[in-house]
């Protein structure tokens, strides 16, 4: 199964072995952001959803639901995001 992001939805490619991504998940989590989680690690298909998204190979890819996304965001890039977007 290849997951493409939802229109609506704050979609984050990861895998539970990158620290970056375990921040980021732990991120909105706290803060209490929906979002849709695709571990690569189960589905490693999806990991060419991820590059065809962001042109990288880097994680965590989080889409947002205006279609932009973050490869690799700083907890700050994702909270300016989340404010733009009205989110928090």
């Amino acid at each position: 199964m290849t997951t493409t992001p939802a229109a609506d939805t704050i979609t984050m490619f990861g895998a539970e072995w990158c620290g970056d991504c375990r921040r980021t998940k732990k991120q909105l989590d706290e803060l209490g952001i929906e979002y849709t989680y695709v571990d690569l690690a189960a589905e490693p298909a999806a990991a060419d959803v991820a590059k065809e998204i962001s042109g990288r190979t880097n994680i965590p890819v989080v889409v947002y639901p205006d279609s932009s996304h973050h490869v690799e965001p700083s907890n700050a890039d994702v909270e300016a995001k989340l404010r733009e977007l009205s989110l928090i």
